[in-house]
């Protein structure tokens, strides 16, 4: 086009020079043939340099209208939102503003469970991505998760304060009645703990992603949980949340069991647990205290991280000496006849505790103190006479009147192991008292 423009142009300037120098003098030539190139020439560049100035101005015409596109698009954005979206009953919403590009989300009341996406995205469309999610009742079978800090537990019915010439200690010797579930078995045995809940059937993994055409581009996004995929991202696929945080890793998702559903994920608990708030940890049951145990009168029940243990406590039958049960967890020795050495010799008194743990819990690790009311002779000294594990265990002087029982390894669970804490009062080295803490830690298969 220029130059078929360029070719007009020059042959219109030879037609034009030439008559005009035939105006003033016929006897006169036309210029020559270098004048004529010459001049041409001139009116090229002068060409050229209007065409660089209109394709300059064009160009930033272009730029004009293209900010004035931008500017009015984005004051139609600002003023867009998507409808308000209700909270979820049973639940509520979190998130006030409701503009393109903006998230919600959601949650649920206590002992309800969210169905549906935790979180919805204001699209350009003006709508909310995914459905409208609800808020039903947890079922009281249901297991699932609570937190909990796994630290020495005692049992409600035994004391942990020091008593005069004596120490408030943990059993260890006491028998396990016939009833009580063993801890022998892989995982708690409780007769009122209800098995794992079955998850609810899966839904479609897959299904079509939403997208908006405008001036000619097309974006597609997916629900919350699915991520896009396909050739023209037109199929949104779920996201196995479970497989890309496994259990036993750095940031897990789930405590105990993670079951993988349609755009999100459930946790669920062992049996002897709840499901706590957070929907990721577990909380123990206690049995116990809840009245959820088949114990008997003369049975103890002892609440453990998964269910519970039936104890009955009594006094040791000696050779020469005799107890008396002057409490539920404390047996005295009865006054021993004038030179009976061998009575003499045995504890004074026998205190029993109990103690629950979790699996594999770290060490060295303070169980629990023991310490003398008051001392009648000039020495105090502790240590361990007996029970079964005692490798795992240690005794430190924590005071000038108080010992420490220390578990020096960790334990894995199931377990019941026993130890038997000894603190002796002398007088010029002659041994004026025994008295003998008994106790049974009862180690949970669970590490939570």
């Amino acid at each position: 086009m220029r130059m078929e423009v360029l070719f007009r142009m020059k042959t219109a300037v030879v037609v034009m020079l030439c008559l005009h120098q035939m105006s003033f003098s016929s006897a006169q030539e036309c210029p020559s043939t270098h004048d004529l190139l010459n001049s041409l020439r001139q009116v090229e560049k002068m060409l050229a340099v209007h065409e660089a100035s209109y394709q300059q101005g064009l160009r930033s015409l272009r730029k004009k209208i293209s900010a004035l596109h931008n500017s009015t698009m984005a004051i139609f954005k600002a003023g867009a939102t998507c409808p308000k979206p209700e909270p979820p009953a049973h639940g509520r919403r979190l998130g006030r503003v409701f503009g393109i590009g903006h998230e919600v989300h959601f949650l649920c009341k206590p002992g309800y469970e969210l169905i549906g996406p935790r979180t919805r995205v204001c699209l350009d469309s003006l709508k909310w991505s995914g459905q409208q999610p609800m808020c039903r009742r947890l079922n009281s079978t249901d297991n699932s998760l609570a937190s909990f800090t796994p630290v020495a537990r005692s049992s409600p019915s035994t004391s942990s304060s020091s008593s005069s010439s004596s120490s408030s200690s943990f059993p260890a010797s006491a028998a396990l009645s016939a009833s009580s579930p063993s801890f022998s078995s892989s995982s708690p045995v409780s007769p009122l703990s209800s098995s794992l809940p079955t998850p609810p059937p899966p839904s479609s993994s897959v299904r079509p992603s939403h997208c908006t055409h405008f001036l000619g581009s097309t974006r597609c996004t997916c629900d919350v949980g699915f991520t896009i995929s396909g050739r023209d991202n037109n199929i949104c696929t779920d996201i196995d949340e479970c497989r890309l945080f496994p259990l036993g890793q750095p940031g897990r998702l789930c405590v105990h069991q993670c079951v993988n559903t349609p755009g999100s994920f459930h946790c669920f608990c062992p049996a002897g647990y709840d499901l706590a708030r957070d929907g990721r940890s577990c909380t123990d049951v206690d049995e116990c205290e809840n009245r959820m145990h088949n114990c008997t009168l003369e049975q103890v029940c002892v609440n453990t991280y998964g269910g519970f243990q039936c104890v009955t406590v009594g006094c040791p039958q000696m050779k020469n000496a005799t107890y008396i049960k002057t409490s539920p967890m404390r047996c005295e020795r009865n006054p021993c006849m004038l030179g009976d050495k061998g009575c003499t010799q045995a504890p004074n008194s026998i205190s029993f505790h109990f103690l629950s743990v979790v699996s594999n819990m770290s060490a060295p690790r303070v169980l629990f103190r023991v310490s003398a009311a008051r001392v009648l002779g000039d020495t105090l000294r502790f240590g361990l006479a007996g029970g079964r594990g005692r490798g795992h265990f240690s005794v430190q002087r924590s005071g000038r009147q108080t010992g420490t029982l220390l578990l020096v390894t960790p334990i894995k669970g199931p377990a019941a192991l026993e130890a038997e804490v000894e603190m002796s009062e002398l007088e010029h080295n002659s041994l004026l008292g025994r008295y003998l803490t008994k106790v049974t830690l009862f180690v949970s298969p669970y590490e939570f």
